[in-house]
């Protein structure tokens, strides 16, 4: 919707100021409307033509009196079954227009109505044009073929129209050339409209031309092969030279050159024949004809046919493509029922409302000598953006610093002013509705850019200003930091994230792990165990609460990154929709270890409890993921509710360039959450600002209740689903435990060459055993703590390298033969 300034006019110049009304009806509902009234209307011209046919004389009677007497005189009754409105528009249509040709117009006006309410009727143009041109053409031929040519016909079957074009061809060519003239039209109209009848119209006409030609062509060898001749007819020394030689025919039959021919010669030649020779007789009355050899005739040697050996006719059958979700071949994805419609209610934004912030807006801005050119409102669900032009030479850091007054006088719970917004030339002024409306997670999955979506991971969170639904996809993402103060909507947030992930994907190809040290925001989740859950071998709940337990399970997630990244170098793939590509079509064998490898979600509700009891623990193996775990499936997604920079740290923004903010109390926290200010502006209730690199989008979140949400993982569990969660790799934990309580009969298969390079190096360090075996840091430091419970390095000495016991190889050696 928009809005013009309003100029305030001066005396010497009279100005018009324009106020732009909102219409009764939008154009969505009018073209609806339109639509219908035109098929209803096709509906009634056709029940009013078919009357037509059998009242049409009898209503024509009624009507000589004037079509006034007939339409308005209420005594005056008509046969038709359109009433007399339809009497006399199939009188003017039909008998005045193109007679039985006019039933071409109700076909016009029924694609026509369907078309305008959205139905698609193919190539709608061509087909109005194919139609206009069929009813000429018909009106023009009934015209001919039942010309009215007495008074006492009721009706013109070609119509009026036809009828008078029809005798003017007529006079004009003749009745021959008109019948020419509709026949050479009426198969041109065919052939273009219909390919099928111009494919088949040409193959006859080229079948008719080659039976013509070979019978021609038959017929002249006839002519030739039969021509008399003097003595012996040619003819028959022909057959009887091919009779007698089987080798002669063989020659010729095989041969594929025409210049061959000419190599076998018989003994008796046709000239021999013309010339009235007779070739001499041995015994019998068959003539025996002996090919003479020539010096410069070739034999000709037929090589043999060779034949491929035939199979017993059964093939080897190609593996069909591996379908991961054939484990759960039953299961069903929720539908909308689960959902609830929370828009039915929702107020408005009335036009009386943005007239007044309009004028507000324009007044305070006139307070401080500032004039706009152009105003223009965009209605979002919760707020409205104001787009304002500036008059040339009006700076905008003064607009800028006029937030705080342009606030108070519109008495808004927080305006966001955006000078310039990026690409459009305007400043933007969000100010809040005062009825704002909820958008329901109904109406985000039932959205077509949802249900369409091919996105690998598609989200959906709500809608943005323009009231079109935000989505993205969380692996181009690839992780999310989302942070706001409390009771903002943050945890509603992290739902609908789960819950668009739920809407579209298979149980094998995803799976959950959550991490929820307040224990009752995720729990709801804990029915999902058997289709989305991953876990610990040993953990005994699937929401995972426990601290040790979150770091144990974060390194667990590490050991199964490293373990994908070396299936990607064996499969020489750069990411896991490669790596998957390759597995269903069965290019990679499970025996060596390959398997189908489903998206892992990490989620983790607070993390600024975890930070605050673990610290370290917890950031490192949290970063090592973000910074490795995107080309092989895995995604993070950690919220807070505490945007301090000791807990989003550095490292952490460093790598979670994806960010939402909800509505904070402070600037301070908005720029450690953005980098930037503006949540702090939020309204609550679910708004916030989505940061993606350098875009800033603003969007009202979806809403999914806490009922929805059982409702939807209700309907999941009571499905079948695998006999355990899926489990995560084990991890015996990172503590550094004293010599006595390492089990060495356990010892890791690197233990005898990691001691032999220490000793050899005689440098106890874990950071060297990762870079001469290529492990990760979790083994190397395990590998560490064997060889210090077998004596042959000291304890840890902070970031110093670990002493060496032993000082020879033989001691060395000595020692591994003991254990």
């Amino acid at each position: 919707m928009a809005f013009r300034a309003k100029k305030k006019p001066a005396k010497s110049k009279n100005k018009r100021t324009t106020k732009k009304r909102t219409p009764l009806v939008n154009r969505e509902k009018l073209y609806f409307l339109f639509g219908l009234f035109v098929l209803l209307m096709a509906a009634y011209l056709l029940i009013s033509f078919v009357s037509f046919l059998f009242y049409g004389a009898a209503d024509q009677s009624i009507m000589d009196s004037g079509w006034r007497e007939f339409l308005f005189n209420t005594e005056v009754k008509a046969q038709n079954k359109g009433m007399k409105l339809g009497a006399y528009l199939s009188e003017v249509i039909m008998n005045r227009g193109f007679g039985l040709a006019s039933f071409g117009l109700v076909y016009l006006m029924a694609i026509s109505g369907a078309r305008i309410l959205g139905r698609k009727t193919g190539n709608f143009l061509k087909s109005v044009w194919y139609s206009v041109i069929c009813i000429i053409w018909f009106s023009v031929a009934l015209g001919l073929f039942f010309n009215k040519t007495n008074a006492g016909s009721a009706i013109y079957w070609g119509g009026h129209y036809g009828f008078v074009l029809s005798n003017w061809l007529r006079s004009l060519i003749g009745i021959v050339g008109l019948v020419f003239l509709l026949f050479i039209s009426g198969l041109a109209i065919i052939v273009v409209r219909f390919d099928g009848a111009f494919d088949m119209l040409k193959g006859v006409l080229k079948r008719n031309a080659k039976e013509a030609e070979l019978d021609e062509t038959e017929h002249e060898d006839k002519d030739e092969v039969t021509t008399d001749v003097p003595g012996v007819e040619v003819e028959e020394s022909i057959t009887k030279i091919i009779e007698d030689d089987d080798d002669v025919v063989k020659a010729i039959f095989e041969s594929d050159n025409e210049d061959d021919l000419s190599l076998i010669e018989p003994e008796v030649e046709i000239d021999d024949h013309i010339d009235g020779k007779e070739p001499e007789k041995e015994s019998g009355d068959d003539i025996e004809v002996i090919p003479e050899k020539k010096e410069d005739d070739l034999d000709l040697t037929v090589a043999p046919k060779l034949e491929e050996e035939e199979s017993d006719g059964t093939l080897p059958e190609e593996l069909e493509d591996y379908d991961p979700t054939l484990d759960l071949a039953s299961y069903k994805f929720p539908s909308l029922d689960q959902l609830e419609d929370h828009q039915f209610g929702n107020a408005e934004v009335k036009n009386e409302e943005l007239v007044a912030n309009k004028n507000k807006i324009v007044e305070t801005l006139r307070h401080y000598k500032i004039e706009i050119t152009k105003i223009r409102a965009t209605i979002g669900p919760t707020i409205t953006l104001y787009e304002i032009v500036p008059a040339p030479g009006v700076r905008i850091s003064k607009i800028k610093n006029l937030e705080d007054d342009i606030a108070l006088s519109l008495a808004a719970l927080g305006i966001r002013i955006i000078a310039p917004i990026p690409g459009r030339g305007t400043i933007g002024i969000e100010v809040p509705n005062q009825n704002p409306e909820t958008v329901s997670m109904h109406s985000i999955v039932r959205s077509k850019r949802f249900q369409e979506s091919k996105a690998e991971l598609p989200v959906a969170l709500g809608k943005t200003i323009s009231n079109e639904t935000f989505m993205f996809d969380l692996v181009k993402m690839p992780h999310i930091l989302v942070a706001g103060a409390t009771g903002q909507g943050k945890s509603v947030g992290i739902n609908v994230i789960i819950t668009s992930l739920l809407y579209k994907k298979h149980p094998s190809q995803l799976k959950f792990v959550f991490i929820d040290p307040k224990k009752v925001e995720l729990n709801i989740y804990s029915v999902l165990e058997k289709h989305y859950l991953a876990k610990l071998p040993d953990a005994e709940e699937p929401v995972i609460t426990d601290i040790q337990k979150v770091k144990n399970t974060l390194n667990s997630i590490n050991v199964e990154m490293d373990a994908r990244y070396d299936l990607l170098k064996a499969a020489q793939a750069r990411n896991i929709k490669e790596y998957n590509k390759k597995f269903i079509s069965r290019r990679l064998n499970p025996e060596k270890g390959h398997r189908f490898m489903p998206y892992v979600v990490v989620i983790i509700d607070e993390f600024a409890d975890l930070i605050m009891t673990a610290g370290k623990e917890i950031e490192l193996p949290i970063a090592r993921i973000a910074q490795l775990a995107r080309a092989v499936g895995i995604h993070m997604i950690i919220a807070t509710q505490r945007p301090s920079t000791n807990i989003i740290t550095g490292v952490i923004k460093a790598n979670f360039p994806a960010r939402i903010a909800f509505k904070v109390a402070s600037m301070i926290d908005s720029r450690t959450i953005l980098d930037s200010p503006g949540a702090n502006q939020l309204i609550g209730r679910g708004d916030m600002l989505i940061s993606q690199g350098s875009e800033m989008t603003r969007v009202q979140c979806a809403f999914v209740d806490t009922p929805e949400v059982e409702r939807i993982v209700e309907f999941i569990g009571d499905q079948r689903g695998y006999p355990t969660a899926f489990l995560l790799p084990e991890y015996a934990g990172d503590e550094d435990p004293g010599p006595g309580q390492v089990d060495l009969r356990n010892r890791d298969e690197l233990f005898d060459d990691a001691a032999r390079v220490v000793v050899m190096n005689q440098m106890g360090s874990t950071s060297m055993i990762q870079r001469k075996f290529s492990i990760g840091y979790n083994r190397a430091g395990r590998l560490m703590d064997q060889l210090e419970a077998a004596g042959i390095v000291g304890p840890s000495d902070g970031s110093k390298a670990r002493q060496v016991l032993l000082q020879d190889e033989y001691s060395l050696e000595q020692l591994l033969n003991g254990l």
